[in-house]
């Protein structure tokens, strides 16, 4: 007779939970225990408006109407059908082989100690503190204490290369080159280069004659048809995939865009030319990036008024538009509408903390910086879009600055993940650095 393998304890650290506020429900059947510590910590996240407030309040409700539906039992209280139990546990100190090494009485330490006495009190199973602060799991390893990364909404590594795969370079009969490039809707039926259906905007590159032929698979049409090289508010793209990235923030059948890719690729730049070269069709131009304060304080506490507190934070987004406003003579008719799309604040440039909330409806919504998103805090951003809005990330998953993201775990890389393949999503990954020749050397070798 096959024994039953006894279900999992999983100790949660705080930041899982500011993480993602509904995480004791992704370990299946096992037991989640949240150490006293933990909610010691999330009482100073109860106010404010970030999403790590809303988290908080959330979590908190959950498990108050958890406590009072149930009666509390030696492992807690039930999650769920087919689900394990969540216990709120004590704090424990270190024994007395630890002590000496762990002096400090910090809440990390207070949350390993109460780990690794659910550990020693559960000799037959098997227990595990998640965390996502590195630190903290290094020291658990030195303790002899399991620790682990938060995985539900951590990519592997096949995915990350997939991302950075998006274009299938391959070769094609010249004659169906020919009415691609030339013919009358430039577009060529896709079982002409491909066994089986394409995903909905995958992305091609042709050799046709020593020049490379650039392409998209429209899913609508069924068809495979032409990116042509366009120019948008004065920028024009100088690389192949800055031409697909023109073509993707262009076009008003993908409301939904992603570009990823290291500094000086043009990420932004092209987002943004493409956005004032379409203004007549959007209420508003929407640009931010998420402020990413020392300490994961609200940037209420900086010195100021609105407008200083905003200023380093948007300065690199005022920078692109500077070189915008370069493109054109002063005084020409395209600088002195950009000045006017200003004043008008039908451009807005402002730090997403002061956009949250907001109803975006007809609205071109550019996030920078989007790497420094939790896959909740997209997902929150996106879910607001209304009728007519398109929405452009942009950022570099190798230059996180939040302290428990990662290139696997962020937003950004979450949303090319889980919108692979809906056609109404196109993902770019603009490889080469066009800021300049020191620039893009610098960002391959140091």
């Amino acid at each position: 007779m096959k024994t039953k393998t006894k279900s999992k304890i999983f100790v949660l650290d705080t930041n899982i939970i500011l993480h993602d506020y509904q995480s004791v429900k992704q370990f299946k059947d096992n037991d989640i225990v949240i150490p006293i510590a933990v909610i010691e910590e999330l009482d100073k996240f109860k106010k404010g408006d970030e999403t790590i407030n809303f988290n908080t309040r959330a979590f908190m409700r959950e498990i108050n109407t958890l406590v009072e539906s149930h009666k509390m039992g030696p492992r807690g209280v039930p999650l769920g059908p087919k689900m394990g139990y969540i216990k709120i546990e004590p704090n424990h100190p270190f024994s007395d082989e630890w002590q000496t090494l762990f002096r400090d009485d910090t809440q990390d330490h207070r949350i390993l100690a109460t780990a690794m006495w659910v550990r020693d009190n559960n000799p037959d199973r098997f227990v595990a503190l998640v965390t996502k602060d590195i630190n903290l799991r290094l020291k658990a390893k030195a303790a002899g204490m399991e620790a682990q990364d938060y995985l539900t909404d951590r990519v592997d590594n096949e995915v990350m290369d997939a991302l950075e795969k998006e274009v299938i370079e391959m070769e094609a009969s010249s004659e169906a080159l020919q009415r691609l490039c030339y013919g009358q809707d430039n577009s060529i039926p896709w079982l002409e280069v491909s066994s089986k259906e394409p995903r909905p905007n995958q992305l091609y590159k042709f050799n046709y004659g020593g020049v490379t032929v650039c392409a998209r698979y429209d899913a609508q049409r069924e068809m495979i048809v032409l990116v042509r090289t366009q120019q948008a508010y004065g920028i024009r793209p100088r690389n192949d995939e800055q031409k697909f990235a023109m073509d993707a923030c262009l076009n008003p059948d993908i409301p939904l865009v992603s570009l990823t890719g290291g500094a000086g690729t043009g990420k932004t730049l092209i987002a943004l030319a493409s956005a004032l070269e379409q203004e007549d069709e959007y209420d508003q131009i929407l640009l931010t990036r998420p402020t990413v304060v020392l300490g994961g304080q609200d940037i209420g506490f900086l010195p100021g008024d609105q407008k200083s507190k905003m200023s380093p934070y948007v300065q690199p987004l005022l920078d692109n538009l500077e070189v915008i406003k370069h493109c054109f003579k002063p005084g020409s008719k395209q600088a002195q509408r950009l000045e006017n799309l200003l004043k008008e604040e039908k451009l807005l440039i402002s730090p997403l903390a002061y956009i949250r909330g907001r109803s975006l409806g007809k609205v071109y919504f550019i996030v920078d910086e989007a790497q420094n998103l939790t896959p909740h805090e997209m997902k929150t951003i996106i879910t607001r879009a209304g009728e007519g809005t398109k929405m452009v990330f942009t950022g570099d998953v190798f230059q996180i600055d939040q302290p428990y993201l990662d290139q696997w775990s962020n937003g950004l890389t979450h949303l090319g993940e889980k919108m692979k393949g809906q056609f109404l999503f196109q993902h770019v990954f603009l490889r080469k650095g066009e800021r300049s020749m020191l620039s893009e050397i610098a960002s391959k070798l140091l």
